[in-house]
């Protein structure tokens, strides 16, 4: 009996122990949203991911990273992004549930975890704290987050930071390297065509060239005329 009092009294403190820690990982990630307001991040989690695999590996890694305001980047790439990426952007706060449920479904119908379904916030959220693994840990975060992250962010600094932020091939972080390491532009001057072909690359961007993704980038360009843009 005494036993067992006491795996439970280590069981209860181990559970509170965690929450604890939780609790505080959450507030110092809420803590930097708070900043990002004014603030640019000089790296992220997934770009020191990819510096730290490539160590690992001994592989070559250069690192093309410049934080460009909202406004020198082309509309045609805000636009072709969120049409990409989040059409309902400006309508959810965080988490989109329609496409919640519809990848919920799809699961249930295949019997296993497939794509992510998630916004354009959480894949920020995702990028500046957690890695490209995925796992329903990671999840779990990107849903406590994002809605905090909505809170304390205006749209537009949010698109701004994703923008700024998210891979676009081996080494290149956010519009203008991707502009000018694929296209030899500053962002500011991608045309609608470069801007569909660089948001079709974000589903996997070390693997896809903007060369070779001329369906999805059509039906990127569908999806913005269709939206107004």
């Amino acid at each position: 009996m005494v036993a067992r009092k006491k795996r439970g009294g280590v069981l209860r403190s181990v559970l509170l122990w965690s929450a604890a820690a939780i609790l505080l990982v959450h507030l110092c990630a809420f803590l930097v949203l708070v900043g990002l307001r004014w603030l640019n991040p000089p790296t992220t989690a997934v770009q020191a991911e990819r510096r730290v695999s490539a160590w690992v590996l001994h592989k070559p890694y250069r690192k093309h990273y410049t934080f460009v305001p909202l406004r020198r980047i082309s509309p045609n790439l805000q636009h072709a992004v969120v049409a990409a990426e989040d059409g309902r952007f400006y309508r959810h706060h965080g988490i989109d549930w329609q496409e919640v449920q519809k990848v919920v479904d799809e699961d249930l119908d295949k019997g296993k975890m497939g794509r992510g379904g998630s916004t354009i916030t959480q894949q920020l959220v995702k990028n500046l704290f957690l890695s490209t693994n995925r796992s329903l840990l990671w999840k779990a975060f990107e849903f406590t987050l994002a809605p905090a992250a909505e809170l304390v962010l205006p749209k537009r600094r949010i698109l701004e930071l994703y923008l700024n932020v998210i891979e676009w091939g081996p080494g290149i972080y956010g519009a203008e390297a991707a502009a000018g390491s694929w296209y030899h532009v500053p962002a500011a001057r991608l045309d609608r065509d470069q801007a569909a072909r660089l948001a079709a690359l974000l589903p996997s961007p070390l693997r896809r060239r903007p060369g070779r993704v001329n369906w999805y980038s059509t039906e990127i360009q569908h999806r913005m005329e269709e939206a107004g843009w």
